[in-house]
């Protein structure tokens, strides 16, 4: 009976002991295992099984990349200007051996490796340009720092500048520059804006002009042609009229009495001047035959007759 008992109690015991080493691995972990106080092996996505008393789970591995945000660090620049940058690192552990056994504490020999690569950068610039170059910085400092991590088992993806604080005096004159710049912008936009209103009103005042020359033109285009029209009236009357005289053969006589009516019309006018023909006695002449041709008129003498 006895026998059953511890017999019973060994088996609870190595049921016990499978069970509790017993490992599931995650996604995105990884397990260093070591054996006898050696490295063993990586356990990596899976059910894994550690042997009691003998292997041991060295270190938990996340694969996954992680972002360290590393307080302020005073640098100073090639022109001597002191100030504070902090940094920001995105980086990634690509091998979970080298990252165990490669360097103690990791981190902050990150944050030491950093700060040293940042004050040698800096060093070589100047303050306008740390201001201006953050790109070029972030480049050259990811680049030192995944070449320095690496036998680590760590892989630098990103490496940020988060602020550049420079002194309280350079801030206020950068501020009070930044100020002039904007006012003097301000002020450009001001006049360009005035400039454009300004050819505005000439471009209509110039177009408003053409429009009333033009305007003027057709009137005057218009008058021209009207008093073309009226002398061509005037001109196709007189043609009609010499027309209708030709057409009519009239006797001498006829002419000399109408030559005779425009010079009385013309005696009766405005005219200051009267130019009298020198054949008067031709006029008289015309003056008689009219008489005769009246007398001897029958519609002339009927009325006569009537009476």
């Amino acid at each position: 009976m006895l026998e059953l008992i511890i017999g019973g109690v060994l088996i609870l015991i190595v049921i016990i002991l499978l069970v509790t080493n017993i490992r599931v691995v995650q996604q995105a972990r990884a397990y260093v295992i070591e054996r006898l106080g050696a490295y063993s092996t990586t356990w990596h996505v899976g059910l894994h099984f550690k042997i009691p008393f003998v292997e041991r789970v060295a270190k938990v591995v996340s694969l996954k990349e992680q972002v360290v945000d590393f307080p302020p660090q005073p640098v100073i620049t090639k022109d001597n200007v002191t100030m504070q940058i902090d940094t920001v690192i995105y980086f990634e552990i690509t091998d979970p051996k080298l990252y165990t056994y490669g360097v103690e504490h990791p981190m902050t020999a990150i944050e030491n490796l950093t700060a040293t690569t940042l004050r040698n950068i800096i060093g070589e610039l100047e303050l306008d340009q740390c201001l201006t170059s953050r790109d070029i910085i972030n480049s050259k400092m990811r680049s030192i720092l995944d070449e320095a991590t690496d036998p680590w088992g760590i892989k630098v993806n990103r490496v940020e500048l988060k602020n550049i604080m420079p002194p309280k005096e350079i801030q206020a004159a950068m501020e009070r520059q930044m100020k002039a710049e904007r006012e003097r912008r301000e002020a450009i936009l001001q006049a360009e804006g005035e400039k454009k209103s300004a050819i505005l009103i000439a471009e209509g005042e110039k177009e408003s002009a053409i429009l009333r020359a033009d305007a003027k033109k057709q009137a005057a285009i218009l008058e021209a042609e009207g008093q073309a029209e009226a002398i061509r009236s005037v001109q196709q009357a007189t043609a009609d009229g010499i027309r209708a005289i030709k057409e009519s053969m009239p006797t001498e006589a006829v002419i000399k009495l109408r030559a005779l009516e425009a010079f009385s019309a013309a005696a009766n006018g405005k005219a200051t001047k009267i130019i009298i023909p020198s054949e008067l006695q031709g006029l008289a002449g015309l003056a008689a035959s009219a008489k005769a041709l009246w007398e001897d008129d029958p519609a002339s003498t009927e009325p006569e007759a009537a009476k």
